[in-house]
């Protein structure tokens, strides 16, 4: 048998414990059939109306918005003036449903502000990823991931949910060991639809839960959307490199 060190042996606790929670990640007051219960540090909640939201009225963030829409790109035409217009309104509907934020009216509101400046501040630079072949990227900082190919951006940075308090995802340089598409956690009885294995228990998934969320985390596991997770899971190979960097707030 293989020895481990001392950090891999802690990882590896994560085969029972990222199972369950990076599929279907725990929260207060959440029904699972994960046996316990841990979080973040709260957040408060923000409730938007439907009538406000579908009428595409000019939201809190709008300039902010408007602009991180415009250094990211992709989504259409937008002017950075704080005003709604039909265009940008499109633009940011484009954006919500890309990437999974709920209601997707176009309305400019924090969920859509904090992902869009995540996206935004993300530097792919500082992955430092190999000059040749691809290096999946995971900024634990700004809760991003996206993959690089001979040097050059593969697949553009998208929004993921790492490990939480107490369950940090640990930063490094790993290579992806194993890959299902759907692993059975035995702890947490729940389904991890395109499992990538790369560190202990830890692993890139899919989560069954709103990943917008933000005082929910995993078990080190890296939540990701479901396109994504099948988008990553049709480029991943058993050897591929994973890097993992910086620090999810709070954890």
């Amino acid at each position: 048998m293989q020895r481990v060190s001392a950090r891999l042996a802690v990882a590896a606790l994560a085969v029972a414990v990222c199972g369950g929670l990076g599929a279907a990640v725990l929260a207060p007051g959440v029904a699972s059939a994960a046996p316990r219960t841990v979080s973040a540090a709260p957040v408060a909640a923000v409730v938007v109306t439907k009538a406000a939201a579908a009428s595409c009225a000019t939201g809190k963030y709008q300039k902010q918005v408007e602009g991180y829409l415009k250094k990211i790109g992709g989504f259409g035409a937008v002017s950075v003036d704080g005003k709604q217009s039909a265009a940008d309104c499109s633009a940011i509907k484009k954006f919500q449903s890309r990437f999974g934020i709920k209601p997707a009216q176009g309305l400019a509101g924090p969920t859509t502000f904090g992902v869009a400046k995540r996206l935004a501040d993300t530097k792919t630079s500082a992955c430092k990823a190999k000059k040749s072949g691809l290096t999946f990227c995971v900024d634990l900082t700004h809760q991003t991931t996206f993959v690089m190919k001979n040097g050059k951006v593969y697949k553009k940075p998208t929004v993921i949910r790492s490990g939480m308090k107490g369950h940090r995802t640990p930063a490094g340089t790993y290579k992806i060991n194993k890959r299902t598409k759907k692993e059975w956690s035995n702890p947490y009885s729940v389904w991890m639809p395109y499992w990538q294995r790369f560190v202990g228990g830890i692993g890139f998934h899919q989560t069954t839960t709103y990943i917008h969320d933000a005082w929910r985390g995993s078990h080190g596991c890296i939540n990701m959307l479901p396109a994504d997770a099948k988008a990553y899971y049709g480029i991943g190979k058993i050897g591929s490199t994973v890097k993992v960097y910086g620090r999810r707030s709070g954890t």
